[in-house]
């Protein structure tokens, strides 16, 4: 782990901190941005039980970089799609949970990015849009599909053909935030919720991120198949009897405690 001009990394009690480091270009999104975050995400030290994604400046990311955009013809368009969706499903699937924290501008690709992570903290400047419909194009790092998860089709086909520009506090009403949080906070607040986040059994936090999505893609039977399958193996591992037992003892606190 190290740092480039585009991104920095630290890790700190096992928590990776990846920081989108373009403050000139309001974390503007390139190629060889993405082309990092997929080598960062790919190799993922062993000892890392969370990461914070988080960014320099006023801004989590303006989106695509426009003044890289070049002509391309229907399967170099095709191929640099894919390479997107390639890079954040690096991030969706990632091997510990990914914490973002939203400020500022979360526009286009820098909400698909958002998108991919399985914690978004927004600060109260933090606002969303995707004006890919006013500039001709369209979003093509998969936001069509996890963007729609997020706040369903209706919404965000609204925001596309009309640019409409949601706040942090209505961002987190329709989902596109769990948390929102004052100015200058959001990295606190992510790391007390790395924090709870290392302390969960490993299997448990993996089966969380690689699983779940996996079981609600899936119809019923299939689903609950998994679930069974996935209840059974993570109530198996050493870590989660202690657990059991240390709460029936009576040394694990209660819900609410």
């Amino acid at each position: 782990m190290g740092e480039n001009k585009k991104i920095q990394t630290e890790i700190t009690d096992q928590v990776l901190y990846i920081k989108l480091d373009r403050p000139e270009k309001r974390n503007a999104i390139n190629d060889d941005i993405i082309a990092e975050l997929e080598a960062i995400f790919s190799q993922i030290p062993s000892e890392i039980k969370c990461i914070i994604l988080h960014s320099t400046g006023k801004h989590f990311s303006a989106g695509l970089d426009l003044s890289a955009l070049r002509e391309r013809s229907l399967t170099e368009g095709i191929y640099h799609s894919r390479m997107w969706h390639k890079a954040l499903d690096t991030i969706q699937y990632a091997s510990v949970p990914v914490v973002a924290v939203l400020k500022g501008a979360c526009v286009g690709g820098g909400l698909e990015i958002a998108a991919a992570c399985h914690i978004r903290v927004a600060e109260k400047s933090t606002f969303y849009a995707l004006p890919e419909g006013q500039r001709g194009i369209f979003v093509g790092g998969g936001g069509s599909v996890r963007i729609s998860k997020l706040i369903g089709a209706a919404r965000m086909t609204d925001m596309m053909l009309t640019g409409r520009v949601y706040t942090a506090e209505d961002g987190e009403k329709i989902g596109l935030s769990q948390y929102i949080c004052e100015e200058g906070e959001g990295l606190t607040k992510a790391r007390e919720i790395a924090h709870k986040i290392t302390a969960n059994a490993p299997m448990t936090n993996y089966a969380l991120i690689q699983v779940l999505p996996r079981i609600v893609e899936a119809g019923k039977d299939s689903g609950l198949m998994m679930e069974s399958l996935m209840a059974a193996i993570a109530q198996e591992a050493p870590e989660a009897k202690k657990r059991l037992h240390d709460f029936l003892e009576g040394r694990a606190k209660k819900v609410g405690e």
